[in-house]
């Protein structure tokens, strides 16, 4: 035993010594590692489409490493990049030349929209309009009347206005597949005029960015502006899937899942001269591409899809930009051998005198495996709080308010939650009606209330720190603070704990069901079954997985508690 504790005590004196000559390496060479932000200035330059999305992201990063100051530049959309200044850019822009660094950041829906008082709306919503009918509309002045649109309707006729953008009008041409000049039919407007002829003409049609027909509060279109549905497919019919136009939120998740032309979305970049390899750079590059992606849909743009975020940034931090790191002194060389020969040794004894223990005693010790497995044995339910089947809670506090969340096992499905959407203070809502949304890296799920009410008051907290929903879903991370309207009634259909424990039994059972049937249809969900224990599922098992199985999770696995 002596010796072990010899052996021990020696073992840390070395470790010791080595960490030191590690630590103060490290500290001379701290400064090049491109994921530390050290205290610069960065200026960013961008065309005018792009500033106000460049100030959001240099308002917020900064926020976040306040030692980094970010200067957003206006550039115009035909300067050309003659320095490594990082500057962003979309399609429309030439200033990039065909040898500078490029990267996709985000995309930018070109979008048809009409007069939201449209008298064909209700046929439009239904059938949209085809790549083909569009191509006719631009090409043909012949066929710019509505009744060409809609099978008997009266041949009213159709004012098509697009923004006078080269890019657009290109995009335009893109998409219907038409080689042939716009017609003398098509108005080319700004985009504010596009704007007051779509309003005050319900027969008009224009064609545009999805920035310009923002409201001024950027959560929704301009007043008396919808969406002209897109027939993707072309079957004359829009099918669920297409279905995407009823909201801003609606449609620009829609987009980000594919449900939208790729022809129609443009891209917006991040170009220098050369390949960035400075920290700073890097540092805001990498963010942009990961947390800042969620700022692209309230500026008019939407997301990457999480592959292309992925693929993007380990292009972007390749081994290649990694300053490559000082070599080791020889006595640095010894004391690493010197270690790795004492532990050697130490393992061997510690093998040789454990066995000879385990002879001696002749008791054979059970090997204990740990998995991170998730059961209903996994999942905290304070008693004392109400539970619901959206997988919510509720708490009445003495003055009669009541606290929502949501609950333990939600978060145990997702993973680490990125933001999470609430309503306002003020907003009235039903039991069952959508109350929130919580989002893990673009991909979401939407949350229905357990009580009926008037928000009194919402978790600011959440705002900069979902993931307290994640630590703390209880307490620390609750959502609302309701005034409830029929509380007595609706905790009829609530559970206390022990029940609640009880009702979780089936829960799993309904999970695993609902993986079993998505591994026949995405072999990638196969991963995150564990076969070896009965079928049991691992933590955050929602989490990696793609957009498309959470929106199975959605419909049939939340929607189906309502």
């Amino acid at each position: 035993m002596k010796n072990i504790t010899f052996l021990i005590c020696g073992l840390s004196l070395l470790l010791i010594g080595y960490t030191a000559t590690c630590n103060t390496s490290a500290e001379n060479n701290s400064g090049n590692q491109p994921g530390s932000v050290a205290e610069n200035t960065l200026q960013i330059r961008c065309t005018p489409d792009l500033v106000n999305l460049a100030s959001t992201w240099a308002n917020e990063f900064s926020r976040i490493n306040p030692e980094t100051k970010i200067n957003v530049v206006e550039i115009a959309a035909d300067q050309e990049i003659s320095d490594n200044f990082l500057s962003l850019i979309s399609d429309e822009a030439s200033t990039a030349k065909t040898d500078d660094w490029k990267m996709v950041i985000g995309r930018e829906p070109l979008v048809p929209v009409i007069n939201a008082q449209n008298p064909f709306l209700k046929e439009l919503n239904l059938q949209g309009i085809s790549f083909e009918a569009i191509a006719k509309l631009i090409t043909s002045q012949q066929s710019q009347h509505w009744g060409t649109l809609i099978e008997g309707k009266p041949d009213v006729t159709i004012h098509f206005y697009v923004i006078d953008n080269a890019d657009v009008k290109s995009r335009l041409g893109f998409f219907t597949k038409s080689a042939q000049e716009i017609g003398s039919g098509i108005i080319p407007v700004t985009a504010t005029e596009l704007i007051s002829a779509v309003k005050n003409d319900v027969y008009a049609i224009g064609f545009c960015r999805l920035s310009d027909v923002l409201n001024a509060n950027q959560d929704g279109l301009t007043e008396n502006i919808a969406f002209l549905p897109v027939d993707k497919n072309g079957n004359g019919r829009l099918d669920s899937f297409e279905k995407i136009y009823g909201s801003l939120d609606d449609f620009t998740r829609g987009a980000w899942l594919g449900k939208y032309p790729q022809a129609l979305q443009g891209r917006i970049y991040a170009t220098s001269t050369t390949k960035p390899e400075d920290k700073t750079k890097l540092a805001f590059l990498t963010w942009i591409l990961d947390d800042g992606q969620q700022f692209l849909n309230s500026n008019g743009f939407t997301e990457l899809a999480m592959s292309e975020s992925q693929a993007n940034t380990e292009a972007l931090l390749n081994p290649e930009l990694i300053p490559a790191q000082p070599e080791e002194s020889d006595s640095a060389g010894i004391w690493l051998i010197v270690i790795v020969s004492v532990v050697i040794v130490a393992f061997a004894m510690t093998y040789v005198i454990k066995n000879f223990r385990n002879i001696r005693s002749k008791v054979s010790v059970p090997e204990i495996q740990i998995t991170n497995s998730l059961n209903e044995k996994a999942i905290f339910a304070p008693k004392g709080l109400y539970f619901d089947k959206t997988h919510t809670w509720a708490f009445m506090e003495k003055d009669g308010t009541v606290k929502v969340g949501i609950d333990d096992f939600l978060q145990h499905i997702t993973g680490n939650l990125t933001r999470i959407n609430m309503k306002e203070p003020g907003e009235l809502v039903r039991k069952g009606e959508k109350v929130m949304t919580i989002v893990r890296k673009g991909k979401q799920l939407n949350i229905y209330s357990p009580v009926s009410g008037t928000i009194m008051e919402k978790n600011q907290s959440l705002l900069a720190d979902p993931s307290l929903l994640n630590s703390s879903p209880y307490r620390d991370g609750w959502v609302y603070m309701i005034e409830p309207k029929n509380w007595l009634r609706e905790i009829q259909f609530l559970f206390m704990a022990d029940k609640y424990k009880e009702w979780l039994k089936d829960e799993f059972s309904r999970l695993k069901d609902f993986f079993a049937a998505s591994v026949k249809s995405n072999t990638g969900v196969y991963a995150h079954i564990i076969l070896q224990d009965g079928g049991e599922l691992t933590d955050n098992v929602l989490a990696d997985l793609e957009p498309d199985v959470w929106e199975d999770f959605q419909t049939k696995f939340i929607d189906t508690s309502i």
